[in-house]
This record gives C-alpha cells, structure tokens and sequence, in this order.
C-alpha cells in the first residue's frame, strides 16, 4: 500500500522491505507532483516485490546474497534520484530519464526509458561491484533466475498499460507480440547485456571500471535519447496516435497500472 505521507529517504535502503518503501514514497510524491517519476517506480516496485516473494521462498542459490545483491542494484536508482533531485553529478542514462519525466510521453516510454538506465547501465555496473573478480562466476545462476520473474510479469505490464491506453495494442503488435517492447527495446537482451558487462568489470580495478562505465553509460544515454526522439515518420505517428487515446492522469494511470 502505498503511503503518501512518506517521503524519500536520505539514507540509502538496507533490505528489501526499506527498498520497496522507498519506491512506494517516490511513487507517492511523484503522483502528487503531476510527474511522471512514479511510472518507472511503480514497475519496478512490482519486480522489487517478486524478486522479495521468490528470496522468502527460497527460489535462489543463495537467497541471503540475493536480496544484498537486490538491495545494492535498487540503491544505484535511488541513489541517482537523489541526485538529481538535489542537483548532483548523476549518470547521464539517468539524467536523460529523470529530465524525459516531465515531458509528453507515453506511459511505456516512460518505464523503458528507466529500464534502459536500470538494466542496460546499473545491472551490470551491481554485478560487477558486487561481485568481483571470480566471485561473479558464482552469482550468474541467480543473475539469470530473475529472468524468469520478469518474464511473468510481462503481460501484467501490457494488460495494465492497456487499460491506460485503449490503442496501447497497436504497438503491442507493431512489436510482432514477442517479448520485444517497441521501439526496439528488449528486457531479455538488456539483461544479457548487462551480464556481459558485469563480466567486464569484475576483474578491473576501480579506475578501468570508472573508464568502461563512462563508455557505456554514453551509449546507454544515447538509446534513452532515441527513445525520447524515435526515428521514422511511421513509428512517431503511431506514437501520436496512441498518446491522443492515452490518460494524462497521474493517478488513473497508476490504478490502472496497479489493477488486479
């Protein structure tokens, strides 16, 4: 349930329970501002929530390092919205999110515009710091388990986006109805990315990492602006066409994303 009287905190989350709060305040304090801040939160508080369900029931190799991995991949979003809120130096994939969040967009170039910031650069950057050296080789299985979880939650996304945005299908099916979200961005694939790029860092030390992670964070910015700016007369018509139809209402839009 989300509390709107709660705000976001300072101190960086130390288990689950306190990430999944924190998100339910950003959700709460970005529906209240009218900013579209709470879409990617809420999606992400959803997978938080799974990831949480399948630790309690023991689903991972080792759950204990499970949720300490989850919790250090959680604060590297939170971390940056702090830093933004505070204008502090931040990435430049979250810079290119956080500014798109007061901007027309759909509702699902909102969340992948996060998913891009969170998979494509944070993940892999988690992994990498949390695991170094050899130790990675020993988080892979429970890395790639959490696909399995996204996977599920994949048509509860659309059946809620849908509800949001009566011709959200047309693009649904412009995305051929694969696991593709459109505009060319792929959960399935980000991970991948993500875990070859863990696989890079581990064995740096901190000043190779910081070099490979400026690079991919440039290239990751580059894909948040193209999901900002779509290329092609046909696809930004079509966009168009859908965000006419689309609700404007922060706080429908989250009931329906958030509908049973």
């Amino acid at each position: 349930m989300i509390q709107e009287s709660q705000m976001l905190p300072q101190e960086l989350p130390k288990t689950i329970d306190e990430v999944l709060a924190a998100l339910d305040a950003i959700i709460a304090e970005s529906v209240e501002q009218g900013n579209f801040q709470f879409v990617f939160a809420y999606v992400y508080r959803r997978t938080t929530a799974e990831i949480k369900k399948a630790v309690n029931e023991g689903k991972f190799q080792d759950n204990a390092r499970m949720e300490a991995f989850d919790v250090s991949f959680a604060n590297r979003y939170l971390e940056a919205l702090q830093q933004f809120k505070t204008g502090a130096p931040l990435s430049k994939s979250w810079e290119t999110a956080f500014l798109a969040s007061n901007s027309p967009l759909l509702v699902i170039q909102h969340i992948m515009l996060g998913m891009n910031a969170h998979i494509n650069l944070d993940l892999g950057v988690a992994a990498g710091l949390f695991a170094p050296g050899n130790q990675i080789t020993g988080l892979k299985s429970d890395f790639m388990a959490v696909n399995t979880i996204l996977k599920s939650l994949v048509n509860e996304m659309q059946d809620g986006l849908s509800s949001v945005s009566p011709l959200f299908f047309l693009l649904d099916w412009s995305g051929h109805n694969d696991d593709e979200a459109v505009i060319g961005f792929s959960i399935e694939k980000a991970r991948d990315f993500a875990w070859n790029l863990a696989v890079t860092l581990a064995p740096l030390d901190a000043a190779a990492q910081a070099e490979k992670i400026a690079e991919v964070d440039a290239l990751v910015a580059q894909l948040g602006d193209v999901l900002v700016h779509p290329p092609g007369r046909v696809l930004q018509g079509l966009l168009r066409l859908v965000g006419y139809f689309e609700s404007k209402d922060a706080r429908k839009i989250l009931n329906g994303l958030a509908r049973p």
